[in-house]
């Protein structure tokens, strides 16, 4: 039995902003990358004041730093990141959007390959104590979570805007995603395992991922997906 296609989904906006922002979270992630490669002092005397202040205050509150560790590893733990947007690419397949489906995999897969990549590439060592109150593996620049986190977050909020949700769920979409993004980056920082650069790093290339990923989905997927549709609704 022949379904009925949905009708075109309307083109969204122009890609050239995608591509400028891509751009410059790119320039961004090279010059900082640059300055912790070269060790720029004054940028570490910040991380070490800022790490210094944040790992005081973590041993001396240790019912809120049991709250930071809960929240960092498990509530935006990287897996459950990917979780999300395994259960996003799971929907998108039953509804018969498999290159958008694609696309979003290909970019959360593109990310964590992205994110290993740098560490073994700078090496960066974590910050070290004498009494931790948690610890991390692999290298520390950029945060894996910070960075996780911002590229699900994005690409979430990209599907919905694609789907042409309501203003209100939208707003509401976007603040948590501001909360999982801003909080997951304290609580790597709060719980001494990160530099404050490295947090700032996994931002700048999660948002430099999801615009590149809307920038090329609009530039060279879109007028592929009608076809997609009719070999979807093509009686077999």
């Amino acid at each position: 039995m022949r379904t009925l296609a949905p009708p075109p989904e309307p083109r969204t906006s122009l890609p050239l902003p995608g591509a400028r922002t891509a751009s410059l979270t790119a320039v961004l992630v090279v010059l900082l990358l640059v300055t912790v490669a070269v060790g720029w002092a004054p940028l570490l005397s910040f991380d070490h004041t800022v790490a210094v202040e944040l790992h005081r205050s973590a041993r001396a509150e240790p019912g809120f730093t049991q709250v930071n560790r809960v929240f960092s590893d498990w509530v935006w733990d990287p897996w459950t990141m990917r979780i999300l947007v395994a259960v996003a690419v799971v929907v998108l397949l039953w509804h018969g959007r498999r290159l958008l489906a694609l696309w979003v995999a290909a970019a959360s897969v593109l990310g964590s390959g992205l994110q290993q990549a740098l560490k073994s590439m700078v090496d960066r060592a974590r910050p070290v104590w004498a009494e931790p109150v948690d610890t991390a593996q692999y290298a520390a620049f950029p945060s894996g979570h910070a960075m996780t986190a911002t590229v699900t977050c994005g690409l979430l909020l990209w599907l919905l805007s694609r789907t042409g949700a309501g203003p209100g769920l939208t707003r509401a979409a976007a603040l948590l995603a501001a909360v999982s993004v801003l909080g997951v980056g304290f609580t790597r920082l709060y719980l001494g395992v990160h530099w404050f650069t490295d947090v700032v790093a996994g931002w700048l290339l999660g948002i430099c991922l999801v615009a590149l990923t809307a920038w090329s989905y609009d530039r060279l997927a879109m007028n592929r997906e009608p076809l997609d549709r009719d070999a979807l609704n093509r009686e077999p």
